[in-house]
């Protein structure tokens, strides 16, 4: 379970970006895989901005390519769900990381750093960013904040069980289309771009993947004569989950020739003092929904340029300690905290609490 302040202060920021100059694959980038650092600012308009440009504005403060940003200004709820889904992403990122060497750290050179090259951790950052952008959209579109699409009709679905189809469902079909659009093609002839493409699509497949038909009945009594049903997004948290299992067995990949077809293609790479196929093997053939990277990850133990290492970060005792802090071991301090306690409602209408100290164990790493 988190601690109660550490989910609070990962809900209670927003985050907005703007952008540097870095060297990279050439494509339209966005979110956690963008060339820019995330920073903490207001998000709110200034007042003086008339209210029909004011998403003009915000699309500007995103500093998007020119594609991007004639696809935001087109439509003013589109600025807000970008913010949204770099929000969503960074903070779901962090929350999966919280008890590994890499905690997702976001600030400054080390993501940078860790987009220059192509470790898991980079590709897990390609697919919950893409996954990010596709759930804010298909949710925006059903809350009823973008001008041009509205709820999920799904039309391409069979009423097979006298369904009426109604209520609002995520439009899964005018996110991914705009999500595509939006991040743009990518070349097939370098393996780097290659692979992100690969993992954004995975982040966009698992979102398709976790869709569920909810239904309301109908009927005289309680009775189910008719259904109205309607498809719904799984939340974002079981997304991020699956995305982070899928990054625990992230494979490692390779370029090669096909020599029936002259084509460059992706396949696994073979374990040290393995013997190379005589023919073709379809189990190296990575799956659709398999994360790849191209190179191992650094231990994340000590200061680098792609992280601050682990020396003072907190662990959990019987948890991670171990893992976190490299084997180089843990400090306990022991302080006192106070924190509202048995809270009551009391009418009307108010929480009372008792205030009630304790006594609690800190565990950090040691440098």
């Amino acid at each position: 379970m988190l601690d109660g302040h550490l989910l609070l202060g990962w809900l209670s920021f927003t985050i907005i970006v703007h952008l540097i100059s870095l060297p990279g694959p050439s494509t339209a980038y966005f979110g956690l895989t963008g060339n820019e650092p995330l920073s903490i600012l207001p998000l709110s308009s200034q007042p003086d901005e008339r209210a029909g440009k004011a998403h003009y504005k915000l699309c500007d403060r995103l500093k998007l390519e020119k594609k991007q940003r004639r696809m935001c200004r087109r439509d003013p709820g589109v600025a807000e769900t970008l913010m949204e889904a770099i929000s969503m992403s960074a903070l779901e990122c962090q929350y999966q990381f919280r008890f590994e060497r890499w905690n997702c750290t976001l600030e400054g050179r080390y993501r940078a750093n860790i987009l220059k090259r192509g470790f898991k951790e980079t590709a897990f950052l390609y697919a919950i960013s893409s996954a990010g952008l596709t759930h804010a959209m298909a949710k925006a579109c059903s809350a009823g904040r973008m001008e041009r699409c509205t709820c999920d009709e799904a039309p391409d679905l069979e009423n097979r069980k006298a369904w009426q189809w109604g209520g609002c469902g995520d439009n899964l079909k005018y996110s991914n289309k705009f999500v595509k659009d939006f991040l743009g093609k990518r070349s097939n002839k370098d393996l780097r771009a290659r692979i992100d493409m690969h993992n954004s699509n995975v982040g966009m497949k698992v979102i398709k993947a976790g869709v569920e038909t909810t239904c309301k009945c109908h009927g005289v009594s309680g009775s189910c004569t008719v259904q109205t049903c309607w498809r719904q997004l799984a939340p974002f948290h079981e997304i991020g989950k699956q995305l982070k299992q899928r990054y625990e067995t992230s494979i490692r990949v390779v370029s090669s020739t096909n020599e029936a077809t002259g084509e460059g293609e992706i396949s696994q790479t073979q374990s040290q003092g393995q013997q190379p196929p005589s023919g073709p093997r379809p189990d190296l053939i990575p799956r659709t929904l398999d994360l790849l990277h191209i190179e191992d990850s650094p231990s994340f133990c000590r200061p680098s340029k792609y992280s601050a290492g682990t020396m003072a970060r907190k662990c959990y005792k019987d948890k991670n300690c171990e893992a976190i802090c490299c084997g180089r071991g843990h400090n306990t301090q022991s302080r006192v905290v106070t924190r509202p306690c048995q809270c009551q409602v009391r009418w009307c209408c108010y929480v009372e609490c008792k205030q009630c100290t304790q006594r609690e164990e800190v565990y950090t790493c040691k440098g």
